[in-house]
């Protein structure tokens, strides 16, 4: 591919963790590439915590897995459990030392995972990321994407071989190349919270990473180092501003572990759900990834994994083309293989995830629990399970698309 008319060979829109890691990389594969992100800084807010077997595989040769060990807790296990009683199916992740490197999820902070590849991007020659500088405006023709960008109050034009939208679900690429997000909006609100309070020692056997059915609802306790985050899922009957008034909250916190004295709270967000998925993946010389081209219930913690994955698909893409001489059809590889995966394992297990959670009867919960206690003592059967919800088994099968 002429490279005459350009400035880059790859452009990237968003330096959340999967534009910077695609663009860490391309950098480190002799491709030219340039990341603008439309936020100052990398942002700390609450957002996903968990890191998958092969996610962790995959980031090592980058060096980027050993600064997350260092920065995060290792989960050697998770669970499903029924509060207050306590009885519980756990998902011991040691019976996956055959199939990864890292037999357990790491619990660290995803902007953790951002600020490591920023630091290593600034490192490559090859690499130049702008923050700051939103995207405002993009066409492609046969030869380069041209790409406006806005930068201290003035507008610029930046022309790439490629550009790929990892700007996420809000994306602008997405939307200027007119794909529909195909999908639904959940109708329950979510409530996130941090707490210092030592979940661990008032409740029996608890998981670094615990999904509890309770009466009437349920809950979520997942722990990064030095506190908990705790997910709460709002009654639907009340309208949504009583229950997140601190009244409600500390009630809800008080389900979970019943206290005299109130409760501190670090962190408060909530949010809506999606299911959501485009059509392509790739229109012309644009690409798309992570949250721009699908999102799941945080369920099972896949949407930044499954993100991470497309930006290691994508990269062998543009390197097959910009290095090695190939196709730009060679982008419709990238597609067969991230859409049906997103698609068919992490959309519809975060969908299966929810749906179990938020089953209120008694009875039918205790036939689930059963089950899932049935899976965790047959080690041939735990295997086969934790192979599919620890995305292994998905990226067994995008491989041996062709």
């Amino acid at each position: 591919m002429s490279s005459a008319r350009t400035d880059s060979q790859v452009f990237i829109s968003g330096a959340g963790p999967v534009g910077l890691c695609l663009a860490l990389l391309l950098a480190r594969a002799g491709v030219d590439v340039r990341v603008c992100e439309a936020e100052p800084t990398i942002s700390e807010d609450l957002r996903a915590s968990t890191f998958h077997p092969p996610t962790l595989d995959l980031l090592e040769p980058l060096g980027v897995t050993a600064t997350l060990l260092e920065q995060g807790l290792i989960c050697p296990h998770w669970q499903i459990r029924l509060h207050p009683t306590g009885e519980r199916a756990v998902f011991d992740l040691s019976v996956l030392a055959g199939d990864t490197g890292h037999p357990y999820r790491l619990q660290v902070e995803q902007w953790k995972l951002s600020r490591a590849l920023l630091d290593a991007l600034r490192a490559e020659p090859r690499a130049e990321v702008t923050l700051g500088a939103p995207v405002v405006g993009m066409s492609q023709d046969n030869d380069c994407v041209a790409i406006e960008i806005e930068r201290d109050g003035r507008r610029e034009t930046h022309r790439a071989l490629i550009a790929v939208g990892a700007d996420g679900a809000r994306s602008f690429i997405r939307r200027a190349l007119d794909i529909p997000f195909e999908g639904e909006t959940y109708p329950e609100i979510t409530l996130l919270l941090t707490t210092l309070f030592p979940f661990e020692d008032h409740l029996e056997g608890l998981s670094n990473v615990t999904y509890c059915w309770k009466a009437g609802g349920n809950f979520s306790l997942l722990k990064v180092p030095g506190r908990w985050r705790v997910s709460i899922y709002p009654r639907e009957d009340l309208p949504i501003e009583e229950q997140l008034a601190d009244k409600m909250i500390q009630a809800s916190m008080n389900d979970i572990v019943p206290r005299s004295e109130p409760w501190v709270l670090n962190e408060k967000r909530d949010y809506r759900v999606h299911q959501r998925i485009v059509p392509t993946y790739v229109r012309g010389r644009v690409a798309l990834a992570g949250d721009a081209a699908h999102l799941n219930s945080p369920s099972g913690g896949m949407g930044l994994n499954g993100g991470i994955q497309d930006a290691f698909e994508l990269a062998a893409a543009l390197t097959d083309i910009l290095g090695r001489g190939a196709p730009l059809s060679r982008l419709d590889l990238y597609d067969r293989r991230r859409r049906p995966i997103a698609r068919d394992q992490i959309i519809a297990q975060a969908d299966r995830n929810r749906a179990r959670m938020r089953e209120k009867d008694p009875a039918r919960r205790m036939e689930m629990l059963a089950e899932l206690q049935a899976i965790t003592a047959d080690r041939a059967r735990l295997r086969d399970y934790l192979l599919k919800s620890s995305m292994i088994e998905g990226l067994r099968q995008a491989a041996r698309i062709v």
